[in-house]
């Protein structure tokens, strides 16, 4: 752990398997001074609990990239998510029985994994506020003296993020959306211990609770996604009292019209940035469309991409219209993606926890989900109308081309900047630290 670890209001706790936590940690890195501390992976950490971190991740993701491949693959994937299933929501009942899952997590933390981390902070103890269920119940369980804050980073959680006996449980929870927040309370969370807050966004890219940072991006982005004026000619009266008089001309913008294909920590869906590239390619050689294809932290990845453009004959292209980035660490990676997508109008993912981001205003094109919790993602970003299911990657040059002429893209990205909640990390930092908020509370949308 890191001399600095102790400098902020708060401690900030990401488990760094795959993006999804670290990404609301990194989020949330001021509560903390800047520092965020991993649980699986800290200086000192007891070679027990180092190993049974491990073991997870590489259990985790060898099974996610094999997905694609026919038959084992799927068998493998659909034994792991069982174990980590999602129960149907309706008819609402008590769901506060543990999983085998659950109950697994309670035998390891009862033989000692975490405690040792848990004794560190409790050395200096402040609110923990941690985006991964497994650091909030060792602290509840070594008796941690500081409060304890759980955030959910989809948009519905399985039993196990609740624990073992959440009637007894300190833990609070701070909830990304309305169905998080009714799951807890069937899973037995007392009422008083939920806080509907919002998914924690980047700062950057909102710039306060007053900033007019998000209405001058969302307004750019919607002079590219809305090429013909048909939007913006159905919405104009609704456009301006919202965001003031249109600030673009249809003929410009800020920045070009630009996609941006993001790979997950497991690499699973990487072919699927080739398919598109292969696609797209007349449109990035006539300058109509930038590409940026973000390949995380792993440096084979970003090399599989820039081998492609090669393959196609657009070397010219990199670095002005296709950008293939690579990072020195996931805390650089972060970074540079929120830097990326302040100049992003389509953000093509699988429905992982950056569904939420298209309350920033970007429209989301959803690659096929992987695992139950993405499921519901995708289901949740249906629902606020803030992305669609993609077509077929063989022809985006075609069905994306005419999403965008007819207005459609940019009444995603609207819909997602209206319906989905953006001031999660503000939210979040006032309950931590005990401040009345100047936001209004959040309808309860499930």
């Amino acid at each position: 752990m890191a001399k600095h670890a102790h400098a902020g209001k708060a401690y900030v706790v990401d488990v760094n398997m795959g993006y999804g936590h670290s990404r609301a940690a990194f989020a949330l890195k001021d509560l903390s001074g800047g520092e965020v501390l991993s649980a699986n992976d800290y200086e000192g950490i007891p070679d027990s609990d180092l190993r049974s971190w491990v073991q997870s991740r590489e259990i985790y993701e060898t099974i996610s990239r094999m997905k694609p491949i026919p038959l084992i693959g799927n068998a493998l994937f659909e034994a792991l998510d069982r174990w980590q299933q999602i129960a149907p929501f309706y008819p609402r009942r008590d769901l506060s029985r543990p999983n085998l899952q659950l109950r697994q997590i309670y035998h390891m933390i009862q033989r000692g994994f975490g405690k040792h981390f848990i004794e560190k902070l409790s050395a200096d103890p402040k609110p923990l506020v941690t985006t991964f269920f497994i650091p909030a119940f060792m602290a509840d369980y070594f008796d941690y003296p500081g409060d304890i804050w759980c955030v959910t980073t989809d948009a519905d959680i399985s039993r196990a993020w609740a624990p073992l006996n959440p009637h007894k449980s300190r833990i609070k929870y701070l909830a990304s959306n309305g169905r998080c927040a009714e799951r807890l309370k069937l899973y037995g969370v007392r009422e008083e211990q939920i806080f509907l807050t919002g998914f924690p966004l980047p700062k950057e890219l909102i710039g306060g609770v007053n900033s007019a940072i998000a209405k001058d991006l969302i307004t750019s982005r919607l002079c590219n996604l809305d090429p013909n004026g048909i939007f913006h000619e159905r919405y104009q009266r609704t456009l301006q009292a919202e965001l003031g008089p249109l600030r673009c001309k249809q003929t410009q913008s800020a920045h070009p019209l630009t996609l941006t294909f993001t790979v997950g920590g497991a690499g699973a869906q990487r072919p699927l940035g080739v398919q598109i590239l292969k696609s797209i390619k007349p449109m990035i050689a006539r300058h109509e469309i930038r590409f940026n294809l973000l390949a995380g932290t792993r440096k084979e990845n970003a090399e599989y991409y820039r081998n492609a453009v090669k393959d196609l004959g657009l070397e010219q292209e990199l670095g002005s219209w296709i950008f293939i980035p690579e990072f020195t660490s996931r805390e650089h990676y972060f970074e540079e993606f929120n830097k990326t997508l302040a100049t992003t109008d389509i953000l093509w993912t699988k429905p992982s926890e950056l569904s939420f981001y298209c309350a920033l205003g970007i429209a989301v094109v959803m690659a096929p989900p992987i695992g139950s919790q993405e499921e519901f993602n995708r289901l949740w970003l249906q629902y606020v109308g803030g992305g669609v299911p993609m077509n077929d990657p063989r022809y985006t040059d075609e069905w994306l081309r005419d999403w965008i002429e007819s207005g459609g893209v940019a009444r995603m990205a609207w819909n997602g900047y209206v319906e989905a909640p953006t001031h999660g990390t503000y939210r979040i930092e006032d309950l931590v630290l005990g401040k009345t908020s100047e936001l209004r509370p959040l309808p309860l949308i499930v």
